[in-house]
Order: C-alpha cells, then sequence, then structure tokens
C-alpha cells in the first residue's frame, strides 16, 4: 500500500517556517513529486498562502491550533487530501504556538494512519530569539524548548547576526537538549531536501530496512487488530505501559458481536466510548524512546489469548 510521507514543520513565530517551505516546494518540483501542504493560522485570514504555487494542494486551517480547537477539521481536511489528491508528500505548517505531541496527535487518526508515513518533526528557530530568550514569558521559553526538545531536525536561523562565540554556544545548548536531533546553524532556512528525507518517526514495516530505536525521538506506531481482546487484559497491558507512551488513540472489540469502542488514552488516563457503526481496528500510539517491537508482542499475545 502506498504511503503518503508526512513532515511537519514547526518553530515559533518568525523563525523561518514559511521561508523553509518554499524553498521545499521549489525542491520538489524539480523532483516532480505530488505534493500536498496544509497550513495552520490561528487567524480568520491567511497570510502565508501565497507561497504556494497552484499546483499545489494547499488546505488551510484557520481559526485555531490544530492541536487543540480544530482537530476535527484537521482530520476531514486531511482525509480528503488522501482520497482525492493521494500526494506523494504532505507538508504541514503549523501555528507557533503548536507543540509537536499534540500536533502528531491530531494528525493520527486511526481512520487513515496506515497510509501516512510520519517522516519527521523539522523545528526552525531563530537564533537571535534563542539568545535573548530569557526576556520572553516563562510559557513562551517552555514552548521553544519543547519544539526543539522533540524535533527531528533543527535548523538554527540569522547566523550572520550573530558572532562566532554564539553561534557556538547555540549549538551547544540546542544539541544539549536534542543530541538525536541533526541541528543546522544558516539563514533564510538554507536547507535541503536530501537532508530531511533521511528522517523517520514511523515505526518501520518488516519490509523496511529496520532503524534502531535508539536513533527516534518521538515515535509513532499503528497497531491493526485482527480481533476482539479481552479488556481485563488490555487493562493490564495499559497499566504496564512505560511512562513515555504520551498517546494511544483507535478503535477496539471486546465482543465478536458488538460495535467497537473509540479508545483514547492520554497522561495516562484511558476513555472508551461505544461506537455506532464498525470501525477498522487501528490503535495508534505516539511515544518517546519505545521498543515497538515489545509492544507489537504484547498486542498479538493479547489477541491470540482470546482467540484461544
Amino acid at each position: 500500500m502506498k504511503k503518503s510521507e508526512v513532515y511537519i514543520l514547526s518553530g515559533f513565530l518568525g523563525s523561518g517556517k514559511t521561508t523553509l517551505l518554499k524553498r521545499i516546494l521549489e525542491e520538489e518540483h524539480k523532483k516532480g513529486r505530488k505534493v500536498a501542504v496544509m497550513m495552520n493560522e490561528l487567524g480568520e485570514v491567511s497570510i502565508d498562502s501565497d507561497a504556494v504555487d497552484e499546483d499545489v494542494a494547499l488546505k488551510e486551517l484557520l481559526g485555531g491550533c490544530i492541536c487543540c480547537s480544530i482537530q476535527d477539521k484537521l482530520e476531514a481536511q486531511l482525509q480528503g487530501l488522501l482520497i482525492n489528491d493521494k500526494p506523494d508528500v504532505i507538508y504541514i505548517e503549523t501555528t507557533g504556538a503548536a507543540h509537536p505531541v499534540e500536533v502528531l496527535d491530531a494528525i493520527l487518526s486511526p481512520l487513515f494512519a496506515n497510509v501516512l508515513h510520519i517522516k519527521g518533526i523539522v523545528t526552525t528557530v531563530d537564533g537571535l530569539r534563542w539568545v535573548n530568550r530569557k526576556s520572553m514569558s516563562p510559557q513562551l521559553q517552555q514552548l521553544i524548548l519543547e519544539q526543539i526538545r522533540h524535533a527531528d531536525f533543527i535548523i538554527v536561523n540569522k547566523m550572520s547576526e550573530l558572532s562566532d562565540s554564539e553561534q557556538a554556544r547555540i549549538n551547544f545548548e540546542i544539541q544539549s537538549l536534542n543530541s538525536k536531533a541533526r541541528c543546522l546553524l544558516t539563514n533564510y532556512s538554507q536547507v535541503s531536501l536530501n537532508q530531511l528525507k533521511e528522517l523517520s518517526v514511523s515505526y518501520p514495516d518488516k519490509t523496511n530496512a529496520r532503524i534502531s530505536q535508539k536513533d527516534l525521538n518521538l515515535s509513532t506506531f499503528v497497531y491493526q487488530f485482527r480481533g476482539p481482546v479481552s479488556h481485563t487484559r488490555f487493562e493490564e497491558f495499559l497499566k504496564a505501559l512505560p511512562d513515555t507512551i504520551y498517546r494511544m488513540k483507535g478503535y477496539l472489540k471486546f465482543d465478536p458481536n458488538s460495535n467497537p469502542f473509540l479508545f483514547q488514552f492520554s497522561y495516562g488516563m484511558p476513555l472508551y466510548m461505544r461506537e455506532q457503526m464498525n470501525l477498522p481496528l487501528n490503535l495508534v500510539f505516539i511515544g518517546e524512546n519505545i521498543d515497538w517491537d515489545q509492544i507489537k508482542t504484547a498486542l498479538e499475545r493479547l489477541e491470540n489469548d482470546f482467540e484461544n
């Protein structure tokens, strides 16, 4: 099954996300790949959509952040893109206020998560703002730290305006926060598409080359159930999960003759809601430093125990 690659462009306001997107789209156009873009603005009027050419499928998400107030709109538009446009790659430019974990959670619907290949979170950083970050509110400082900590590729801009010693300090500080991500110091988001293509945070299929779990920061995994599992055993499975599994959502059956439950798991709290129809029994995970093989084995054991 062909999967659409997904890149999430993260970073605070004015850090170079739109400049990065323009550069990427120019390179994708030369390669002849089918590209889609989703742009998220907090206001009701888009200010960046002129960065996207007419031959690129564009969906604009206005009036809220994709990780909270307009998740339903995001899911509908993303499903529309996958069905109607069938893009090779989707670039999602988030608002400056978006948290990477919440964005991943918003994107990965159990209805179509198995046709997405999440390539990575690319965070742009304003080098000048980073140097002067202590003047910002504690909440904004924390948001920028989180955007960096969960990134797979970090682009620090405005290097021409900083001294060599300031550049060295920025590189040290950011690598200390996130040693797994590549950190590129540059101007105007000068990065090549080939550098980004090396990323992958989706759990690889067995047919693909395995990616060492130690090399991943945030990663995602989709499990497809064959049938029902025991509710009691599933609760035991939840209690044994590592603390660094941040989100789970999907559809589960506990009785072969009943409709599935919508299951959501966040901050260690499970929630079940009975659905009115049969839906694909997919369960989506988002975690950090997780051995997904162990999770997969535990879920397969749940299914086998129910069948036997």
